[in-house]
């Protein structure tokens, strides 16, 4: 069997087992404990030859990220739902560090609802919360953190070039009190992955979506092929 087959074959049977093993509802001790670099090392060729090829992203400057040591990565999120960007650089983090590098992200809770994102865990995404993102410091870990979340991911296509963090700066607060170095993930491009009319930031309050899911937008894009579509 040629490798690359190999490995591809390696990487479905990897992230199936993991896809199975998430449809059981469980509530893990501790998040950040489910990173599993074993997994990471199976199947991150695959993963990452697949987003080259589709997206074809260019990252650059990840040799002035620290080799070792709490590290705060603060970007800018674009794409609404498909955050590409997220993807090809945490591929391209793990491809340059290894698997040995601790390396966590941070993600909305709603990520956790859906059954069947087992993978995204054992690659280190854990429930954004002050806890978590104290701990993964503490611990020495590379931490992504997208400060601006759903209201910048889903910001206007006429503000596609802008950084929109919504006033958020814990992020500050956080670094300082770990001792954390700070260093800016700058992505230019995904919000080109849709036509983004609006954040619907007055129809989620409306829908009390941020009292009941901690969602402060309800979105209008245009995409193809899928047309007009609302919160995807």
């Amino acid at each position: 069997m040629p490798p690359s087959l190999r490995g591809i074959l390696g990487a479905a049977t990897a992230t199936t087992t993991a896809v199975v093993g998430d449809l059981v509802p469980r509530r893990p001790d501790d998040p950040l404990a489910e990173r599993d670099p074993a997994f990471i090392r199976r199947t991150l060729p695959t993963y990452s030859a697949l987003t080259d090829v589709y997206f074809r992203p260019k990252v650059r400057g990840l040799e002035l990220i620290p080799a070792e040591g709490p590290v705060l990565l603060v970007g800018n999120h674009s794409g609404g739902t498909l955050i590409a960007d997220t993807f090809a650089f945490a591929y391209a983090f793990m491809r340059h560090f290894g698997s040995d590098r601790v390396f966590h992200q941070l993600a909305h809770d709603m990520v956790f609802a859906l059954p069947g994102l087992g993978t995204l865990r054992k690659y280190g995404t854990v429930p954004a919360s002050h806890e978590n993102a104290r701990r993964a410091l503490r611990n020495g870990a590379a931490l992504l953190v997208y400060p601006g979340g759903d209201f910048e991911s889903y910001r206007p296509t006429s503000h596609a070039n802008r950084v929109e963090f919504g006033g958020r700066s814990g992020w500050v607060a956080l670094a300082l009190a770990e001792g954390a170095r700070v260093v800016p993930v700058v992505a230019i491009g995904g919000q080109e992955t849709a036509l983004f009319l609006t954040r619907g930031e007055r129809a989620a309050r409306l829908l009390r979506l941020d009292r009941l899911f901690r969602i402060k937008v309800l979105p209008m894009q245009l995409a193809p092929p899928w047309g007009l579509t609302i919160m995807d």
